[in-house]
């Protein structure tokens, strides 16, 4: 019986060691699949962000990015922070258009096998708003979020 307790506290610390080191520790495939795609990365940062996806934040360039890949080393996602000022006149044109009276809290550049995405996140009031934009203008998805700060509008 004791062998079998043993055992058991053994897999059960094996498992534990594994699970707390492949958080930050991406497999070989995913490593080498980043290293070709961005061979002069720098100060590379590994982390599981799904069980399916594992996100690497990096400098290139002066610039900071992320790039997701799934397991078996796939590129699926670069994400880049953008000025707004950078935002081409097709995007600007449809958040005008679409977003008018939003106020443009932050933008990224995101970059897919699909192609070139700029996702911009906007707010008014307490509606907070991601929109995602192709670079020829067109809406592609749009997330909307009330803030919940706790405050009660209804006190005196």
């Amino acid at each position: 019986m004791k062998k079998i307790v043993f055992v058991m506290l053994g897999v059960a610390m094996a498992l534990t060691q594994a699970c707390a080191q492949s958080k930050h520790e991406a497999p070989e495939k995913v490593k080498s699949a980043f290293a070709q795609k961005f061979p002069n990365a720098q100060k590379v940062k590994w982390e599981m962000e799904e069980e399916n996806e594992w996100e690497a934040e990096f400098k290139l360039n002066g610039e900071e990015y992320s790039a997701s890949f799934t397991p078996d080393g796939t590129w699926k996602e670069t994400e880049s922070e953008i000025e707004t000022s950078a935002l081409p006149s097709a995007v600007t044109n449809t958040l005008k258009k679409e977003f008018g009276e939003y106020e443009i809290e932050e933008a990224e550049l995101s970059e897919t096998p699909d192609g070139k995405f700029y996702e911009v996140e906007l707010e008014k009031d307490e509606i907070d708003i991601e929109a995602v934009i192709s670079a020829n203008g067109k809406l592609v998805k749009k997330e909307v979020e009330k803030e919940h700060d706790g405050d009660n509008e209804d006190e005196d």
